[in-house]
């Protein structure tokens, strides 16, 4: 079961969705500098070897920018970009979520 957590001081959050799915909310640097779009870029498995890398559109909502998606290998390593190609990457370290 995919754990819920947030680290409040960098804007994300990460909510169960339902049977292995995830749901990531964004209110961190990208938003607060005023992103125009943002999108998750996320990969599964070994957080320093991410498999199935995809870019993801994420949809801006009342609560930030958001974004639904089922998870693959148990785990999966995300971090966020905007449409200029500024990067939030946790300081190099990316966020992870286990399921």
């Amino acid at each position: 079961m995919i754990q819920g957590w947030s680290d409040t001081p960098k804007g994300v959050e990460v909510r169960p969705a339902g049977f292995n799915e995830v749901n990531i909310i964004y209110n961190g640097l990208l938003a607060k500098s005023g992103a125009d779009q943002v999108y998750l870029h996320c990969g599964f498995g070994d957080p320093k070897n991410w498999q199935n890398v995809n870019t993801i559109k994420m949809e801006r909502t009342q609560r930030g920018w958001e974004s639904t998606l089922r998870m693959q290998n148990g785990m999966m390593s995300f971090c966020f970009k905007d449409s200029a190609n500024n990067w939030d990457n946790n300081n190099g370290y990316n966020w992870t979520v286990r399921a």
